[in-house]
């Protein structure tokens, strides 16, 4: 599936594109220190060796974006390309010095993390976040600036309410998005973390968790449904002595309709009830009831 145009996009929001290839500059890599609200907190160790063999043996091509520090530079945009080189053993690499405010650091790595794809779904939620708590974008601008729909931001922003292992586990990818997404729907972190540890364990798809979810759901409905409270019980009681045979009422799962049910044994038995049944009608009548 292609994925959406992500709003002006990186090179639109930095000027990179149509700047002329002069403008990259060879920076000492020891000058260039990480960015301080980078979204990304997860670096695999194994692509980036696999990254850093091509950087020995083609170069860097795409030069990292970087802002003044003092004497030194603070990265915008390709940690894992400076992580990288850091591990080829490069001294300097090419890179663009842009003029970047600290309120649109962040805007502008999480866009650039998520052009490339390179954002578990846990670090894209946290990074919504703080956009909005720090910035004070609404769900709506935000879905604007990184080209998203809103109703997406906001089932990234719930997967924070995982609680934190379970996030731990969709950030190691042993839980799918979709997996989180379905576990939300489940009452109680005890039960949530049981149902993770199935979808592990057995391979579980998203499909079949949902199915399991909502058997569940069924099943406590049901017994609801089966299982009078106390109250009832006291009715029921009443109701035996009255009639002088067994009376069960059942509770609709709404609990404000359901039907009383009387047992005969025998004709003479269902003659003695609707006897019963008719004298009281008469009576309730008679008063006004």
């Amino acid at each position: 599936m292609t994925r959406k145009a992500l709003g002006r996009g990186l090179g639109a929001l930095l000027s990179v594109e149509s700047r002329p290839t002069d403008d990259t500059n060879l920076i000492q890599l020891d000058q260039i220190h990480p960015n301080p609200v980078q979204p990304r907190t997860n670096f695999d160790e194994a692509k980036l060796a696999e990254l850093s063999q091509s950087i020995i043996e083609n170069g860097l091509v795409q030069p990292l974006v970087v802002r003044r520090r003092g004497s030194n530079y603070e990265l915008i945009a390709g940690e894992r390309r400076w992580r990288a080189a850091k591990i080829a053993g490069l001294s300097s690499v090419p890179a663009i010095v842009r003029d970047v405010p600290d309120e649109k650091l962040l805007e502008l790595a999480l866009i650039e993390n998520i052009q490339r794809e390179e954002l578990n779904p846990i670090e894209e939620a946290g990074a919504y976040k703080k956009l909005i708590e720090t910035v004070g974008l609404t769900q709506e601008v935000l879905a604007k600036r990184v080209g998203r729909d809103r109703s997406y931001i906001t089932n990234y922003l719930r997967l924070l309410r995982l609680p934190e292992d379970l996030q731990q586990l969709v950030q190691e990818g042993m839980l799918s998005t979709g997996h989180a997404r379905t576990l939300l729907a489940v009452s109680g972190e005890d039960h949530q973390r049981r149902l993770a540890k199935r979808i592990i364990n057995e391979q579980l798809s998203v499909r079949q968790v949902e199915k399991l979810v909502k058997q569940k759901e069924t099943t406590q409905v049901t017994k609801s449904a089966v299982t009078p409270d106390p109250n009832v019980r006291a009715a029921e009681a009443r109701l035996r002595r009255v009639f002088g045979t067994r009376v069960r009422i059942v509770q609709h799962p709404n609990l404000r309709s359901g039907r009383i049910e009387l047992e005969f044994f025998n004709d003479q038995d269902l003659n003695r009830l609707y006897d019963l049944l008719t004298k009281s009608a008469q009576a309730a009548t008679a008063q006004g009831l």
